[in-house]
C-alpha cells in the first residue's frame, strides 16, 4: 500500500489553494492542498505499525513550526507546477530530515523546497498565461502547524488520514 506524511494547513489557506486547484490541478479531488513531508512510499500492512511507533517518535522530538506562505512560484521549466511557496524554516527542515533519512522509504530524489501545490500537470501555454496573474495576486499568510498526517492511497487514487500526530506530545 502507498502512504505519505504530510501537514494540512489551515482551512483559510486552504480554501484560497483550491481556488485555484478546482481549474488548474487534476488532482483536486484526490487529496486536500498540503505540504509533503515525506513523499509516497510503499509499507505492507504488517509493517504499518512499525511505521506509526517511529513517526510517533519523530513527532516528540519536534516541536510546532511557522508555516509562512509568502509568494506564488513555479518549477518551470523542470515541470509546469505552479505552487504557494513555504519559506523554509529550521524546525520544518529538521523534521523533514528526520521523517526523510533513516526512515521508512527512499531517501527524497530531489532537494526539499517547501510547498502547496495549486497547480500542476499544465501545457506550457496554460503554466505561461496564468502564471504572471498568480504572481501579482500573491498570497501572505503564516500559521503554526502542530500536527502531521500518515495517509494512505484508496483504490480509487483518493488519499485518506491513517492516522494523526501532534507534535511535541509525549503520550
Amino acid at each position: 500500500m502507498k502512504y505519505g506524511i504530510v501537514a494540512f494547513p489551515s482551512k483559510k489557506l486552504q480554501d484560497l489553494a483550491n481556488a485555484y486547484r478546482k481549474r488548474y490541478d487534476p488532482h483536486y479531488a484526490l487529496i486536500p492542498p498540503h505540504l509533503t513531508l515525506k513523499e509516497v512510499f510503499d509499507a505492507e500492512d504488517h509493517e504499518i505499525n512499525e511505521v506509526a511507533k517511529a513517526l510517533k517518535q519523530v513527532t516528540i522530538k519536534h516541536s510546532p513550526f511557522e508555516l509562512n506562505v509568502s509568494k506564488v512560484s513555479t518549477f518551470a521549466p523542470v515541470t509546469n507546477t505552479i505552487y504557494f511557496k513555504v519559506e523554509a524554516n529550521d524546525e520544518l527542515l529538521a523534521l523533514h530530515k528526520d521523517l526523510n533519512y533513516n526512515f521508512f522509504g527512499e531517501e527524497p530524489e530531489f532537494k526539499f523546497v517547501p510547498h502547496i501545490t495549486i497547480a500542476q500537470k499544465l501545457s506550457s501555454g496554460e503554466h505561461d498565461d496564468i502564471i504572471g496573474q498568480m504572481k501579482m495576486t500573491g498570497v501572505d499568510n503564516s500559521e503554526i502547524i502542530d500536527r502531521i498526517h500518515l495517509l494512505y492511497q484508496l483504490e480509487n487514487g483518493s488519499w485518506t488520514v491513517y492516522e494523526t500526530f501532534r507534535l511535541d506530545e509525549d503520550e
